[in-house]
This record gives structure tokens, C-alpha cells and sequence, in this order.
């Protein structure tokens, strides 16, 4: 692994987020760098004369757009992430991918729920403008930025023509580390730059409360399965207990996913015993049951789904619908039931090989298909500021 020719890998994970990439792929990219192209090629097919004449090929079409381009020739990054990008598509599989440096380490912080930022909201304004919200007692508020202040270039770069999540790279950075903001404010004779100071900014993936309507039930929304989604689930059970909650109900719409070992230690949570899902490779099978003492095994529950639910938040979903110990409310899930593996580059690019597939303890078939609610809610004549899923769900609970 410490061969200079040989790409690095600095984390391995296993992942479920939709959209996310393939070791073949990664050979492609030291080729596409330029340096040492035919032993990577050679050795990753075993010989050369497994695909004769693709490596001149390659080399050949590179040399002959160096040589004969008319015009600035996009930078060398620039080529071999379109190289990379081609080769992942010819996969035909919607899940192995490749992401650039910077949306992956969004995707990290995603995962980690936590990240070095200013501690503000960014809004992109259908005009295109970017304004800014500061989070009481942030490094935001604390430099001076007020709501709805235009944010208009960091460190020098003008944010003009990016959208949210191109803005969100370009402000986040290491804990401890500057950035200067150029804001422009209604009232203000002309623009002014800020220098703020990133912190360690949290961004919890679970949210919870009692139901003003119904005191007994707690309410608990699972955003993403990150790192510390468990004990915040945990953090959130125990605390509606204590406010006198009586039985709960899981939200799991829009969540896309997210980690793999997430997603049993949440099932857990609310399982005695059991299975939690079968994983499917090529030529074998895994299986992962039920761990750990669950703080939750005693409350009546009901999951919640909708469209967006997918991939981890699928797996939960399923897992206790077929223990039968919660009922699935809402629309049907998104089917995303596929394994992928992440291979993170020297760069802070990543690829995302998909492995396997995933089946719920009754082998139901997630991947494609999605899990059918046991009481199906459309949504589409709901009332302004209603939630016909929830209201479902209370209705479920009280029934004879």
C-alpha cells in the first residue's frame, strides 16, 4: 500500500447514501494522471494481452488532444475526473460513482454530524444571490453578520453563479482556521469585509418532541444515519420517557440513508431479538441480528416513510415490519437496497463500488422495489399545514 505508484486508500467504509463509487475506476485515475498507466492496467487485468491495444489507444487519444486542440485545454484535474467519471458510467449502475474532493468531504461532515464552519444558514435566492442567516452565538453572529446580509465573495472568490452547496465548500474549513467574507447590507453605503473564525459546528441528525396534541406520544424525526444518530436516538427516547411519553413514532421521511452499522444499532434500539437484515454478495451471504440492549423495546411504535425514504432508513423500516413490531404509515419507500463500498483517494476524492444487495429478515426485496406501507397515505389533497401521515399514525394507535 506504501508503493508510490500505487493509489492510497485513507478510509474504508461501508455507506448507503444514494449517489454515492469503484476500485477499477481508481486504476483508471493514475493512468489518466499520466504515470505509470501500463503497469496499472496491465496488472489490474492480469496481461496486457487481456485488452490489447487499449492502453495505446488512451495514451494516443490523449497525446492527439494535447497536440492538436484549439483553445486553453481544461486543466489535468479537470481530465482526469471527466476520465474517471466516463469509465464509472460505463458500469451502468446508478450507485457507483465517483465524487470530487469537495462534495465528499461535505458528505463526511454529512456522516459525522459535525464539521468546522461560521456557523450560519446560506440561501440561494432565485436571482442567484446568496444571503446568510447567523446561529445564535456562532462565529457568524459573533463577527458581525446579521440576517439576510448578501454574502458576495470569500477570501477573494466571488460566489456569483454557485449554488448552495458550491457556497457551503467555499465557507467551511478547518476548526481554528480564518475566512474573510465580503458582505454587502441593505443600508450600508458599499460592501465590507468580515473575518470570521471557523468552530466545530454540530448538526444533529435527530429531533424530538411531545406531541402538543397528544402528550402520550413521542416524537422522534431520524434525518440521516451518521455517526452519532444511535445515541442521540437514545438521548431523545430517554428524554421523551421522562416527559411521560407512552409510545413513539419513528419519522423516517426524507431520510436517504446513511451507514450501515447505523442502521442495525437503530433497529436494535427497538427489537428484543432477531434479524435485521440479509446481505447478498455475489457468492455469499451476511447477516446481521439484532444487538445490544434496546432502550425502546417496550413502547408501542409506528414508522413513518415516504418517497425519499431510502437505503439504511429502508433497512430499519423493514426490519420492523416484518418482526411485526411497528407498522410502515405513509407512501411507498424509495428501493434503494444496494451495498456500496468507499474507497477514499489520495486527493480527498472518493470512489463507490456497489457489492451487494440487501433483503429484510423476511427476504422482502428492497432494491427496486421498495417496502409497501401497511397503511398507504396519500398526501396530495392534505390541507395547508396539515399531516395527514400523522394523523394516520395517532389514528393507528386508537384504534379498537
Amino acid at each position: 500500500m506504501n508503493e508510490p505508484s500505487r493509489p492510497t486508500f485513507s478510509w474504508r467504509s461501508r455507506e448507503m447514501l444514494s449517489g454515492l463509487f469503484m476500485f477499477t475506476a481508481l486504476l483508471f485515475l493514475a493512468f489518466a494522471a499520466g504515470f505509470g498507466a501500463h503497469w496499472l492496467l496491465t496488472r489490474a487485468s492480469g496481461t496486457a494481452s487481456d485488452a490489447p491495444g487499449s492502453v495505446t489507444i488512451l495514451t494516443d487519444a490523449q497525446r492527439l488532444l494535447r497536440d492538436n486542440f484549439l483553445g486553453q485545454p481544461p486543466a489535468e484535474t479537470t481530465q482526469v475526473y471527466g476520465a474517471i467519471r466516463g469509465l464509472v458510467e460505463t458500469y451502468q449502475d446508478p450507485y457507483t460513482v465517483f465524487i470530487e474532493p469537495q462534495p465528499r468531504a461535505r458528505e463526511k461532515d454529512q456522516l459525522r454530524g459535525r464539521f468546522g464552519g461560521i456557523g450560519a444558514y446560506v440561501a440561494v435566492s432565485t436571482t442567484g444571490q446568496v444571503f446568510l442567516t447567523p446561529m445564535p452565538g456562532r462565529p457568524a453572529e459573533k463577527a458581525g453578520i446579521q440576517a439576510n446580509d448578501e454574502l458576495l465573495a470569500v477570501d477573494g472568490k466571488s460566489v456569483s453563479g454557485k449554488n448552495r452547496d458550491e457556497v457551503v465548500d467555499m465557507v467551511r474549513g478547518e476548526v481554528g482556521t480564518q475566512t474573510t467574507l465580503r458582505i454587502g447590507r441593505v443600508g450600508a453605503d458599499q460592501p465590507f469585509d468580515l473575518v470570521v473564525t471557523r468552530e466545530e459546528i454540530e448538526n444533529p441528525s435527530v429531533e424530538w418532541r411531545l406531541l402538543e396534541n397528544d402528550p402520550r406520544t413521542g416524537y422522534v424525526a431520524l434525518h440521516i444515519f451518521g455517526e452519532r444518530s444511535v445515541q442521540e436516538l437514545k438521548d431523545a427516547i430517554n428524554d421523551l420517557r421522562g416527559q411521560g411519553a407512552q409510545r413513539l413514532i419513528l419519522d423516517l421521511r426524507h431520510n436517504p440513508g446513511g451507514l450501515l452499522e447505523t442502521a442495525v444499532d437503530v433497529a436494535s434500539q427497538f427489537l428484543a431479538s432477531g434479524r435485521v437484515l440479509n446481505e447478498r454478495h455475489a457468492d455469499s451471504e451476511t447477516t446481521y441480528d439484532v444487538r445490544g440492549a434496546g432502550v425502546a423495546r417496550d413502547l408501542p411504535l409506528v414508522v413513518l416513510t415516504d418517497e425519499g425514504t431510502a437505503s439504511a432508513a429502508e433497512i430499519v423500516a423493514g426490519a420492523l415490519q416484518d418482526a411485526k413490531r411497528a407498522p410502515i404509515i405513509g407512501a411507498k419507500t424509495f428501493g434503494k437496497g444496494s451495498v456500496q463500498l468507499v474507497f477514499d483517494l489520495r486527493d480527498g476524492s472518493s470512489l463507490h463500488v456497489t457489492t451487494a444487495r440487501w433483503f429484510t429478515p423476511a427476504y422482502q426485496q428492497i432494491d427496486g422495489k421498495g417496502l409497501t406501507p401497511d397503511v398507504l397515505v396519500v398526501t396530495g389533497d392534505a390541507a395547508a399545514g396539515g399531516d395527514p401521515v400523522l394523523d394516520a399514525a395517532l389514528a393507528w394507535f386508537d384504534k379498537p
